[in-house]
This record gives C-alpha cells, sequence and structure tokens, in this order.
C-alpha cells in the first residue's frame, strides 16, 4: 500500500469518526432525549413513591420529573457561561 492510499485510509477514519462525534453531539442536546429522560424519570419516580406508599404517587413524580427536565435545559447556557469565563471572554 503506498503513502497515498494510506493516507486516503485515515482520512475516511477520521471523517467517519467525525460522523460519529457530530451524531452523538445532536442526540446530547436533542428535545427526543430530554423527553424521554423525563418520561423515565418520571416513571421510575412513581413506581418509587408507590412502592413506598406515597398519597398520590404520579402526581407527586411530576415535581422531580420536571426539576429534572428544566435542569437538562438549562445547563447547556450555564456551560457557555462557564466556558466563555474559562477562556477569558467574560
Amino acid at each position: 500500500m503506498d503513502k497515498l492510499q494510506k493516507l486516503e485510509e485515515k482520512i475516511s477514519k477520521i471523517e467517519a469518526r467525525n460522523r460519529k462525534v457530530e451524531a452523538d453531539k445532536s442526540w446530547e442536546t436533542s428535545y427526543t432525549r430530554r423527553v424521554l429522560l423525563f418520561v423515565f424519570t418520571y416513571i421510575s419516580i412513581g413506581l418509587y413513591l408507590n412502592v413506598i406508599q406515597v398519597e398520590n404517587p404520579w402526581l407527586n413524580a411530576i415535581v422531580p420529573s420536571i426539576g429534572f427536565l428544566l435542569s437538562t435545559l438549562t445547563l447547556p447556557f450555564f456551560k457557555n457561561l462557564w466556558m466563555k469565563k474559562r477562556n477569558g471572554k467574560i
């Protein structure tokens, strides 16, 4: 295999890795992921509250689920602030 072929192969691997990283990043910031996290959090907390026999477990499970959802929605904002401060742009 000559040097040009090796270089093309390396570039192809880098491009494939970049596509995967971009897809992962898109998933991390997607609303689908956030909604699923909300639903799974609500179900797991509702089940737990039901098992320990809390009154109105499914109603009470809404508050921590919304709190978790809000934290996932606001984290990018605070991450950007932190990045700007860290890089000396504030």
